[in-house]
């Protein structure tokens, strides 16, 4: 089904939309979500701004078959004075995926490109003998952010929301996150569980990340793609001996991963974020610890998959806290203290109110302190529906 368009009255969307034999079916909900790509329907209806930019070049990925010493299941970047090669491991042996540049003359000849229009000087100058083209597309990138995302009942997520290069991978995990923070607000809602205000932090949390991706990626993609002198200069004489270098530092490593999964990201600038305890703020992701230190399968994010509302406390908890909890129905998790939490930034005998995406709502740390655990959820109108 395709949305056309749709119309928002107080309580309701009524959205049209057309079927694969064309005909056209009203539809009633009581919020959409504009998850349809660069081109979104929801964002047009709106007339939400895209504001941004298209790079110059045509770019193409390719998964093929192939044989050569970078077809050795590793992810493999080289640059050289106008072009790139992105060689990205599939699963089967002698299978990658390739990303790099369409040649420059055949961008403006014709619109059917094939494998044939490759810039072809970086995968020859690596030895990669590629036998077989499994699938091959070309596309444009686009650097753009919404200048809203979300309008009344109507919100924006993934692409719909913000487009940027692929420099970084963190496309996918990006539009991740948007439906990750939005679906349990937009749940707890609709279930009658939580103030719509709730809905209010969906465009005040992820925004504000979105602009900052796709500056960043703007910033690095601009420098692999230019004929600049000094762009030449960086990928090729400064980058290639400086990665390496740092790469080689288990907290350069430790950056990298937490950057690219995205496991850094932080809400405290949010309404919904309150209290601070030791290094750990409210907005933080709940930093991830082993509870058991001869079971390995034991941490404390098993008990998010219930994907509730609850309360974590590393050593005990106060008896106002779990008056709290049980007159509130709010799950109560208790861990044995163990020095390892203490070096992941949580302070003993604290109590963290624990958001159902994994994220910290309340860090209380005087964990006496049932009022300000009480007051949080009054003020949001939270209800735990956990019998």
């Amino acid at each position: 089904m395709e949305l056309l368009d749709f119309e928002e009255s107080s309580d309701r969307i009524v959205a049209r939309l057309k079927g694969p034999d064309a005909a056209v079916t009203p539809c009633t909900a009581a919020y959409v979500v504009g998850c349809d790509g660069a081109h979104s329907a929801v964002r047009e209806t709106l007339n939400i701004g895209f504001a941004g930019g298209t790079y110059a070049h045509v770019f193409y990925v390719a998964d093929v078959e192939g044989g050569g010493a970078a077809m050795n299941g590793e992810v493999h970047v080289a640059l050289d004075p106008t072009d790139f090669l992105a060689v990205f491991p599939l699963k089967d042996d002698r299978r990658a995926r390739l990303v790099g540049t369409i040649r420059e003359e055949a961008e403006h000849h014709h619109d059917d490109l094939s494998w044939d229009d490759v810039s072809k000087r970086v995968i020859e100058w690596m030895r990669i003998d590629v036998a077989r083209v499994n699938w091959f597309s070309t596309y444009r990138v686009h650097h753009r952010v919404a200048e809203r995302f979300r309008s009344g009942r109507a919100f924006l997520a993934g692409d719909a929301a913000h487009i940027h290069s692929p420099v970084g991978g963190q496309g996918m995990n990006t539009g991740i996150g948007d439906a990750v923070n939005l679906a349990w607000k937009v749940a707890a809602v609709a279930r009658g569980v939580a103030d719509r205000a709730i809905l209010d932090t969906y465009e005040t949390e992820r925004i504000a990340f979105a602009r900052r991706l796709v500056a960043t990626t703007d910033q690095a993609f601009t420098a692999v793609t230019s004929a600049t002198a000094f762009a030449r200069a960086l990928r090729l004489h400064i980058v290639p001996v400086l990665i390496p270098s740092l790469f080689a530092f288990r907290a350069v490593q430790r950056l990298a991963f937490r950057t690219v999964s995205q496991t850094s990201v932080n809400y405290r600038g949010s309404a919904l974020s309150q209290g601070a305890a030791r290094s750990v703020h409210g907005g933080d992701r709940l930093p991830w610890v082993k509870t058991d230190a001869d079971d390995d399968r034991a941490d404390n994010f098993t008990p998010l998959t219930s994907l509730d509302w609850q309360v974590h406390a590393y050593g005990e908890a106060a008896p106002e806290i779990r008056a709290v909890c049980e007159q509130r129905r709010l799950p109560l998790h208790l861990f044995a203290w163990r020095p390892r939490m203490g070096r992941s930034g949580l302070q003993r005998n604290a109590a963290y109110l624990v958001r159902p995406d994994g994220y910290i709502g309340l860090a209380d740390r005087s964990n006496g302190s049932a009022t300000v655990l009480a007051s949080y959820l009054d003020a949001w109108k939270l209800r735990c529906e956990t019998t």
